[in-house]
């Protein structure tokens, strides 16, 4: 496993620590990655995402999607089993899993939508106009006006 010193990021920034944090947990995950089920991530607009995963043999019912703690978490579990069947060959695989995406700040879930064994959720991020960039006007500076009861020193001398 590496380790890398932030110290450097931590002189010379100030409010990264989520980058920090971040960086060491993808690090760390990096040694189990999940595999199950398959996904997509696509840039579907400047400020807009989409997240596309393979559910087949999951009804609506079996799926859950929530946001926790800037985290997206998408899970299914399959109701019990019919009894009575007998597989000769079973490859779609409907075992239990749970998905979590980190969201970047001010990124929320518009919709999630199940279709044809695929399940997308939209993301969309929202910059508040506090955080947008603002043009600052630059106002002409004020003439001082010399008080007439003030002498000039140089009148003086």
């Amino acid at each position: 496993m590496r380790t890398l010193d932030f110290a450097p990021l931590y002189r010379a920034t100030v409010g990264f620590d989520q980058i920090a944090d971040l960086m060491d947990r993808v690090l760390t995950n990096d040694v189990q990655t999940q595999t199950y089920p398959p996904y997509n991530i696509e840039k579907t607009a400047d400020d807009a995402y989409r997240i596309s995963i393979a559910v087949a043999g999951f009804s609506d019912d079996d799926l859950s999607v929530e946001v926790k703690e800037q985290a997206l978490v998408v899970s299914a579990r399959k109701a019990e089993e019919e009894t009575g069947k007998t597989y000769l060959h079973r490859g779609i695989a409907t075992r239990a899993f749970e998905r979590k995406f980190a969201l970047a700040d001010h990124v929320r879930v518009t919709g999630a939508t199940h279709e044809n064994g695929m399940l997308h959720v939209d993301l969309v991020r929202e910059i508040p106009e506090a955080l947008k960039p603002r043009r600052i006007a630059i106002a002409k500076a004020a003439t001082t006006a010399v008080d007439k009861d003030v002498v000039d020193a140089e009148a003086v001398n």
